[in-house]
């Protein structure tokens, strides 16, 4: 068992890089992997350096030890004694929650373990989420008082909204099949093939043109804020632009030459 001193010196967040595929791991797993402002500032850290390497197209999160993430660390809340004070850490979460919008590349999120209040609301946040049967989830602030606003504004913009009312409501748990039936989360498999599952995920959208995957993304976060109106008119000009890249004409050539793209 890792000693205390141990477990302190332990960064908070670890960075795997593997062929174009980057997976951050929070790494507070004796806390559940809360989100301390330190932890928060580690995840928004490395957001702004993936944001500009082209050497990544996907990117995972993930958390170590037996949960996924407990959201926001309560002791550590709990010692600050001002509004003011407070409103920092979860401007701070918020913003972690935008930059991974705001990412180029696609983020997924693998759930294992729990994923409770912020936990929940940071797989809301993520492009997709692929679970394993053993993941349960809960907006449970309100168990403590606390009802989760933030962690609201994900799962509203997931899930049906009398469904997110329920889990914002009650705080009770849902299960990985609920969180599938929901929209939580994409694909719901046991634990042993969890790994597997992501990767294969990650893999096959690395092999798309990173420009395309890029611009997609973009506008689908601009357009789904919009009427249906404005929300074509930005897709349609995106499209067109799109039309002309040289990783679009190549897929194009590609499939009408019957053989694979020769994508850079």
């Amino acid at each position: 068992m890792p000693t205390a001193d141990v477990l302190d010196k332990a960064p908070v967040l670890l960075r795997e890089d593997d062929e174009g595929i980057t997976t951050l791991t929070l790494n507070r797993p004796e806390q559940y992997n809360a989100l301390s402002g330190k932890l928060l500032e580690a995840l928004e850290s490395e957001l702004v350096k993936l944001h500009d390497d082209e050497s990544v197209r996907v990117v995972i999160i993930a958390g170590a030890g037996k949960a996924f993430c407990a959201g926001h660390d309560l002791k550590e809340l709990r010692g600050l004694d001002d509004p003011v004070l407070a409103h920092p850490v979860f401007s701070l979460c918020a913003n972690v929650m935008l930059k991974i919008t705001g990412l180029p590349q696609p983020v997924i999120a693998r759930v294992h373990g729990i994923a409770t209040a912020a936990g929940c609301q940071l797989v809301g946040a993520c492009d997709l989420a692929v679970a394993s049967t053993q993941a349960r989830f809960a907006t449970s602030g309100i168990n403590v008082g606390l009802f989760c606003s933030t962690p609201g504004v994900a799962l509203g913009r997931n899930l049906p909204r009398k469904k997110a009312m329920e889990m914002l409501l009650t705080g009770d748990f849902i299960d990985a099949e609920s969180a599938l039936a929901y929209g939580l989360v994409n694909r719901v498999v046991p634990p042993d093939g969890l790994d597997a599952a992501v990767h294969a995920l990650a893999a096959k959208i690395a092999s798309r043109p990173r420009a395309a995957l890029a611009d997609g993304k973009r506008v689908f976060y601009e357009q789904i804020e919009l009427n249906a109106e404005s929300a074509y008119s930005v897709a349609a000009d995106e499209m067109a632009r799109n039309l002309f890249s040289p990783g679009t004409q190549e897929g194009i050539d590609a499939f009408l030459q019957k053989r694979p793209p020769r994508w850079s």
